[in-house]
């Protein structure tokens, strides 16, 4: 892991907002978050969306969610409970935080830091 903190993908279509529905997204922004909390912009990877009409073929979300697996969070505008079930149980917490990016990133950032905190971690 080195000086990565965290790995965090952001589903957007223009990499300045999170605004992709997880099921729907096609490119999520891979970003690193250091120990200082400074941010990087990784690279973009390709998915194949997996929502067909509100229903989520098994397969590509298992498919999408090795895809991700490098990545402790995922930042979307929104993701169904199926979905985020599996993904949690992959060790990938998704967030539903639409926004601009740098603005979800720091949300999702002081949340996981306040977690800790109550969890004493």
């Amino acid at each position: 892991m080195g000086d990565r903190k965290y790995r965090i993908g952001v589903a957007t279509s223009d990499n300045i907002v999170v605004n992709q529905h997880f099921g729907r997204a096609a490119h999520f922004l891979i970003i690193d978050v250091d120990h200082d909390g400074k941010s990087s912009r990784v690279e973009t990877r390709t998915v194949t969306p997996i929502c067909q009409g509100g229903n989520h073929e098994d397969a590509a979300l298992q498919k999408n969610a090795e895809i991700f697996s490098d990545c402790q969070y995922l930042l979307v505008s929104r993701i169904g409970p199926r979905a985020a079930d599996y993904l949690e149980k992959k060790g990938i917490g998704a967030f539903e935080i639409p926004g601009m990016i740098d603005d979800s990133v720091r949300e999702l950032l002081a949340y996981v830091e306040v977690q800790k905190l109550l969890n004493g971690a």
